[in-house]
């Protein structure tokens, strides 16, 4: 195993970084917030076409990439570091992994070409250690009734998949009521959904899990991202910013306050780096034998490894950046909150670091916190 990135995921790093930095600077970035439609489709349809990104976890027979969880989690470092609108995440993460392991079926090519868009309807807030709520029904095995909150991507699918008990439902967004509601990320909307007599497919199985713990474990590589922005974009601004005839960067106490978030950074991207090399194992891997080490016992550690560190270590990154810009780092012009606002959302999605560090007790087979 090594944490290093290959050549490949390089070259995919630098595709979509160009890409973002011509379409997805900060002030666009701002103006699609104030808008009336925050996502960027324009922009997600030519990363899907040109450079492929929501196909890469989709088997090369079914007109995907045939990549891994590895290559996933370089897109999503670059994502984060632009909080770019884009439904990334919520598509050809959590949406496309669903349907991977309920066992695929024709929409998983329309997913990978990018041409369709798809949200697993959970609420982003749901935790891979806890059943989620029963809040839909099931009449004769094809309508569904009731209504889930807090789902991101919704109001820009065209197809929804809605588990309900350990069934997938494959369901036409036109027939389901999205109403977008406020939240703090102003880059990842989240609506309430309300099912009335709609008629659904059942997909196959669903694994809350599996697939709720392999959305967490890739998430951190975003969280990692927002991080790194903010670390060097902090780090650029006290190299220029002068008091008192000197850079602020030249004080000591920030000097201390500077090397203490780069030590946790650095761990962060180890951490994420790990998660993101183990959850590139094929499920199907047994927990023990020749390939233990990619079982699933240490996916999932390595997952809540992940996230309960980078989950709060994007949070404190982005607090320090906001401090150290000092009054510009407090208005609406400057970018930094965008940053805040997507690592405080993020840190509560698929679990909180309390729900991970718990379940990572467990599965280190150490005594829970008190």
């Amino acid at each position: 195993m090594t944490l290093l990135y290959t050549e490949v995921e390089e070259e995919l790093r630098a595709s979509v970084r160009d890409l973002l930095a011509d379409r997805c600077g900060p002030d666009a970035v701002l103006r699609r917030v104030e808008s009336e439609a925050p996502y960027d489709m324009d922009l997600w349809k030519r990363l899907s076409r040109e450079i492929g990104v929501a196909g890469l976890l989709v088997p090369e027979e079914h007109g995907g990439a045939g990549a891994s969880a590895r290559e996933v989690a370089v897109v999503l470092e670059e994502l984060g570091r632009a909080v770019a609108p884009l439904p990334f995440l919520t598509s050809s993460v959590l949406a496309t992994k669903a349907l991977l392991a309920a066992g695929g079926g024709d929409l998983i090519g329309e997913l990978a070409s990018g041409e369709t868009t798809a949200a697993l309807a959970v609420s982003l807030a749901a935790s891979p250690y806890r059943p989620l709520p029963e809040t839909l029904t099931v009449t004769d095995g094809r309508t569904l009734n009731g209504q889930v909150r807090a789902v991101a991507g919704a109001d820009v699918a065209d197809v929804l998949l809605v588990p309900v008990g350990t069934t997938l439902y494959r369901v036409a967004a036109a027939d389901v009521r999205v109403e977008t509601v406020p939240s703090l990320d102003l880059t990842r909307p989240v609506s309430t959904l309300t099912f009335s007599d709609v008629p659904a497919e059942a997909a196959g199985a669903f694994d809350a899990r599996e697939v709720l713990g392999f959305g967490a474990g890739l998430l951190a590589s975003e969280q990692l991202g927002v991080a790194e922005w903010c670390l060097d974009t902090t780090l650029a601004y006290i190299k220029e910013r002068h008091q008192f005839a000197r850079p602020v960067g030249s004080f000591q106490a920030i000097k201390h306050r500077m090397a203490d978030l780069w030590l946790d950074v650095v761990r962060a991207r180890a951490a994420a780096r790990n998660a993101a090399d183990l959850l590139s194992a094929d499920p199907g891997t047994p927990a023990e034998g020749p390939a233990g080490e990619k079982g699933a016992r240490d996916r999932a550690l390595a997952a809540a490894v992940a996230a309960s560190w980078c989950s709060e270590v994007a949070v404190h990154v982005a607090e320090e950046s906001v401090q150290l810009h000092g009054g510009i780092g407090m208005t609406w012009e400057h970018p930094v909150h965008l940053y805040l606002k997507r690592a405080k959302a993020a840190e509560i999605a698929l679990g909180t670091p309390g729900a991970h560090r718990e379940a990572l007790a467990t599965l280190a087979d150490l005594p829970a916190p008190a």
